[in-house]
This record gives C-alpha cells, sequence and structure tokens, in this order.
C-alpha cells in the first residue's frame, strides 16, 4: 500500500510541478463539473460491468492492508512446514498428520510458523489437499488434479474484479472526452460574450480530456497492473505449494519434494539448495503417538 501511495504521490506531484514550471494556475484545474462527469461516469461504469459478488472482492482487494508478500523468507517458511508435515507423514503415518492439518491454529506445527499461518489461503490450500488425499486415499495423479482445479478457480477469481478496474481504465479518456465536448457545447453557447468567461469555459472542456487521461494512464491503469502483478505472484506461490505436494504424494522423499518445490521458485525469491538443506535439517519434527511410546516405555 506504502509502495501505491508513494508512486501517486509522484505521479500527481509531476504533473502539477511541470504544470506550475508552465506558470499554470491551480484554480484553473479546479472544476467540479468535470470531476462529477468523469467520477460519476466511471462509477456507473462499475456498477454496470460488475456483479455485486465482484464488487464485494474488488472492495475487499483495494481496501486489504495486509496482503500475503512474496518474499525469499515466505517461500522457505512454506517450505519448512511442507517439509516437516511430510516427515511426519512419513514416519507416524496419517494419522499423525491428521492432528495438525485438522486444526492448524492449534497445531505446533505451523504455530511455530507464523508467517504461513497468518497467509489463510495457503495454510488452507496445504490442509485441505493433506486432508482430502489422505481421507479418500487419493494417489499423486488425482492430488495433483485437485489442486489445479483449486489454483485455476482462485486465479479466476482474482481476475474478474480485476477487469471492472481495467474496464474503467480504458473508458476514462472517453469520459475526459465527453466532459470536453459538453464544455464546448457550454461554450459555444457563450460566444458573444466576455472573452474573458469564454476562455474560462474552453479552459474548463480541456480539464476533462486532461483529468480522463491522467485518471487512466497515471492511476486507474497502473493500479490495476499492481493487482494484477500481485494476482501473478500468489499463483507462483501457491504452484510451488502445488509441486511439493504433488511430489510427495507421488512418493517422493521430503527433501526431494522440497527440492523441487524450490526449483519452482522464481529466481529472484529463491533461496540456494546448500540454504535450504541447512534450514530444514534444523527443523524440529515432532514425534508420532506410537514414536512417543516407544520412547517413554524405553525411557522406562
Amino acid at each position: 500500500m506504502l509502495l501505491i501511495l508513494a508512486g501517486l504521490l509522484v505521479v500527481l506531484s509531476s504533473v502539477v510541478s511541470g504544470y506550475l514550471l508552465e506558470r499554470g494556475s491551480l484554480l484553473v484545474l479546479m472544476q467540479p463539473s468535470e470531476l462529477i462527469i468523469i467520477g460519476g461516469g466511471a462509477l456507473g461504469i462499475i456498477l454496470i460491468s460488475g456483479p455485486r459478488r465482484n464488487l464485494r472482492v474488488l472492495s475487499k482487494t483495494l481496501l486489504a492492508r495486509n496482503r500475503p508478500r512474496s518474499s525469499p523468507e515466505a517461500y522457505l517458511e512454506a517450505l519448512k512446514v511442507l517439509y516437516v508435515l511430510f516427515q511426519v507423514g512419513r514416519s507416524g503415518g496419517s494419522i499423525a498428520v491428521d492432528s495438525h492439518v485438522e486444526v492448524p491454529y492449534e497445531s505446533e506445527i505451523f504455530l511455530a510458523h507464523p508467517t504461513v499461518l497468518d497467509d489463510s489461503e495457503a495454510t488452507s490450500f496445504i490442509c485441505d489437499t493433506f486432508r482430502m488425499a489422505l481421507s479418500a486415499g487419493l494417489n499423486g495423479e488425482e492430488v495433483d488434479r485437485l489442486m489445479a482445479v483449486d489454483m485455476e478457480v482462485q486465479r479466476s477469481g482474482r481476475q474478474q474484479p480485476l477487469r471492472i478496474l481495467v474496464n474503467v481504465a480504458d473508458s476514462l479518456p472517453g469520459l475526459g472526452i465527453i466532459a470536453a465536448v459538453l464544455g464546448v457545447v457550454v461554450t459555444m453557447q457563450a460566444l458573444g460574450g466576455a472573452a474573458l468567461d469564454i476562455g474560462q469555459k474552453v479552459a474548463a472542456a480541456l480539464v476533462g480530456t486532461f483529468l480522463g487521461i491522467l485518471l487512466c494512464y497515471g492511476v486507474i491503469g497502473p493500479l490495476s497492473q499492481h493487482l494484477d502483478c500481485l494476482s501473478k505472484a500468489r499463483s507462483e506461490f501457491l504452484q510451488v505449494l502445488r509441486v511439493a505436494l504433488g511430489w510427495f504424494f507421488h512418493g517422493a522423499s521430503p527433501m526431494v519434494a522440497a527440492e523441487a518445490a524450490r526449483r519452482t521458485i522464481p529466481l529472484d525469491l529463491r533461496p540456494t539448495l546448500e540454504d535450504m538443506e541447512k534450514e530444514l535439517r534444523r527443523e524440529n519434527i515432532p514425534l508420532s503417538a506410537a514414536q512417543q511410546e516407544a520412547l517413554a516405555n524405553r525411557e522406562a
């Protein structure tokens, strides 16, 4: 959010600064009628082009403060959680994993990695995949198809609200032209009057075109591109989880599954193999009930 606000500040300050250097008057840009035409038209387009469900998702996306971030730490934390779950499942079976994926907010594995736990989408993706695979006895191919369907639905859900913003951005120059044409009509009505009044009306008409283009290419267009990048980053993150889970349920060892997932991480965010192995081997693997009982009998 701070990056978006900083970008908007740079755009607006650059435009205003250049305008003032040309000895322009800011009062000329204050045209409420043009803002009403363009702003009201844009709002109407949003209401017309998007069903209520998409509007809710769009508003939630725009107002979201704590979005999941794609960072080397976030990817590494996800690999740690998966690696520990794989180790628990391999040594203790489905019963040992169930206690962690059924209630992740009470699981010592997830609680040890709050970055993953705070990402509700990623947590649900991991836990739902484990629960269905273990309870229904799915093979690797079935698990992979199940995750692919989930990812596609999530991607489509993120893209539909974005299309509303793209549609609005494409419409803003046209709305600016409409505002300018109406301003010209008003100017024509004032012909024969004072030259100063005619000049002010022409300036107001041109401000409409200016606002439409500025809002399109300087505000709404870049904002839609930013949200599209966030959507792609989310797809990349889920793809890493999908690869790790898919390899594990195809029979790969926990370390091999983690390595397959590591190679799916974008290059600028990917940890080295040495760093990943070092971090994974430091993880505390919870003992299953059977292992705890065996250890207690041994100590007794």
